[in-house]
């Protein structure tokens, strides 16, 4: 499908056909959320599939019902301990050239953000908490727009127990739950949402 058209068709989709979805097309949309890019590389967000319709049930206690009626669903989690591999992950990318086109004076700048081999910005837990947040955004807007372009609809939700959560589908604290996405061929077809114009979203250009 053409790009436009992807964006142009997604839709946040609450009710599915009961008809299974391949393998083959979780692993593709699990491997859209894989290429989404992340503070220094990290690559915290991770992943949980759940087809059982037992889990499912179990699930339905913790978030908003239509979930449990999806053929699939992907649990969307953070890793809160791969911050501890940045410094890593940062000079993994600055020793293949990945700054290379940078100016001098940049690479320079980077230099001072790595020095004594902490990231000092990346010290803050809250600041950790954020980014890991936003890679997941990022990775989960992936995943929807390949869904779309798959064939199947998907929704973004945000409403659930995160913590029973994590204990339903047994992760230790070092993983937080971010959201679930429930994937399936839709029944329907909504119809688009309306938007604000982009004079009314564009505040000024400089």
């Amino acid at each position: 499908m053409d790009f436009n058209e992807v964006i142009k068709s997604r839709r946040s989709i609450r009710k599915f056909k009961t008809q299974p979805i391949p393998d083959k097309y979780i692993q593709e949309i699990i491997e859209a959320g894989r290429l989404a890019p992340s503070v220094s590389n990290i690559q915290s967000t991770r992943y949980v599939i759940i087809k059982s319709s037992e889990v499912k049930e179990k699930l339905n206690e913790y978030t908003v019902p239509f979930v449990k009626n999806a053929p699939v669903v992907i649990v969307c989690c953070a890793y809160k301990k791969a911050w501890l591999e940045q410094e890593e992950k940062f000079l993994e990318l600055k020793n293949m050239g990945a700054f290379k086109d940078f100016y001098q004076e940049t690479e320079q700048q980077i230099n001072n953000f790595a020095k004594d081999g902490k990231l000092e910005i990346m010290a803050n837990p809250e600041i950790n908490k954020y980014y890991t947040w936003q890679h997941a955004a990022i990775a989960i807007d992936h995943m929807t727009l390949k869904a779309v372009d798959l064939g199947l609809g998907s929704c973004w939700v945000g409403f659930v127990d995160r913590e029973k959560v994590r204990k339903l589908i047994n992760l230790n604290e070092d993983y937080e739950v971010i959201a679930l996405l429930p994937i399936g061929y839709p029944s329907y077809n909504p119809l688009p949402r309306p938007r604000l114009s982009i004079n009314d979203i564009l505040l000024k250009e400089l």
